[in-house]
């Protein structure tokens, strides 16, 4: 029997997890633990997840949030560590790129575990931001590395993975896994009439939270846009806590609020809405999942290819330019094609790979 320890703490951890860890289940000869970090602690980033998705309760959940970079991803190596020395799993598995991962990862090599990276290979090339850090630092200590596209596995080969003694399989995205076995289940948010057509807003990163003058030109963008579209923005608590203490222009009228949505009600605002504004990674794939064009509130996406196949425009964080890439979208539709992200059994292709890897 291998064990496997999971190590997940964030949203688009959970929707990932959801895939792999129902695929683990149905496999003889694998057993999972599931650490939850804590790192999304409020009932809607979090616990909302586990009980829609079927996700297996956390056998563990060290409660760790709200600090800065350095002491939440600290403190997570220490308590992860002691989980760990408990369990004595054969296999450490974590996702994505948040500080849960970079904590998982760390620990696990710290005492000589072997590290599973579920989302290898991604690059921004934008060393400033926090993720690209911690998904460098653990794809080259990862002895298992899941990529999900052509374009992730292109970037270790650049790197030159092909000469560590690490393992690189091309998987395809697990995320597509969820979408796909989710999307019948999608249901609609309480109390939320919807606009017969509008737009699906997300804005979290800190790098646009935090900086005024950046929150400020994406605000004026969407109150623009707003004349013409009506859109829907569930909000981010660090989103929210920081537009009611900043002096930004007021919110257009067509511009609605509301409290963070689970994944089953995100599907269903993707399958309702024309178009989605975002700065989160997750959600530009899913809304190419659901055919929808993506407007990233960002300079840089891991997600080239949803660029280059024009679903996604990469608009920044200027007004000017955010207004543009609505107006060029509001022109001419994209014609979506599928097959970017596989064919929806990457989950079935990481839990054969543990199966398969000898120790």
């Amino acid at each position: 029997m291998k064990k496997i320890l999971t190590i997940i703490g964030a949203r688009p951890q959970f929707i990932k997890a959801a895939a792999v860890s129902r695929e683990i289940s149905r496999r003889e000869g694998l057993q999972e633990v599931i650490v939850h970090t804590g790192q999304h602690f409020d009932h809607n980033m979090s616990q909302v997840f586990f009980e829609q998705m079927q996700i297996p309760e956390p056998s563990y959940n060290l409660g760790i949030h709200s600090l800065p970079h350095g002491a939440m991803t600290g403190r997570m190596l220490e308590r992860a560590e002691e989980v760990m020395l408990r369990e004595d799993p054969d296999w450490v598995m974590v996702y994505g790129d948040t500080n849960s991962t970079l904590a998982g990862a760390l620990a696990a090599k710290k005492i000589g575990l072997p590290v599973a990276h579920v989302e290898a290979g991604l690059r921004s090339f934008n060393m400033s931001m926090p993720e690209e850090i911690n998904r460098i630092l653990t794809d080259r200590i990862a002895d298992l590395l899941f990529c999900p596209t052509q374009v992730a596995l292109d970037n270790l080969d650049r790197e030159g993975f092909d000469h560590f003694e690490s393992r690189v399989l091309l998987t395809g995205d697990v995320m597509y896994d969820a979408y796909l076995h989710f999307s019948d289940m999608r249901k609609a948010p309480k109390n939320l009439k919807l606009p017969k057509k509008f737009g699906l807003v997300t804005l979290h990163r800190a790098e646009n939270t935090d900086q005024h003058g950046t929150l400020q030109q994406i605000v004026e963008a969407l109150n623009d846009i707003a004349d013409h579209l009506p859109l829907l923005l569930p909000i981010h608590p660090r989103t929210f806590k920081v537009m009611n203490h900043s002096k930004l222009p007021k919110l257009n009228a067509n511009i609605t609020i509301t409290e963070p949505v689970s994944y089953l009600e995100i599907l269903f605002l993707l399958e309702k809405c024309q178009i989605v504004l975002t700065d989160s990674g997750g959600l530009q794939k899913e809304a190419y999942f659901a055919e929808r064009p993506c407007i990233t509130l960002r300079n840089e996406t891991e997600w080239t290819e949803l660029a280059e196949a024009g679903y996604n425009k990469v608009a920044g964080t200027k007004k000017k330019s955010i207004i543009k890439a609505f107006t060029d979208f509001q022109k001419s539709k994209p014609q979506f094609a599928s097959g970017l992200y596989g064919i929806g059994n990457a989950a079935g292709m990481i839990a054969d790979a543990f199966q398969q890897t000898e120790l």
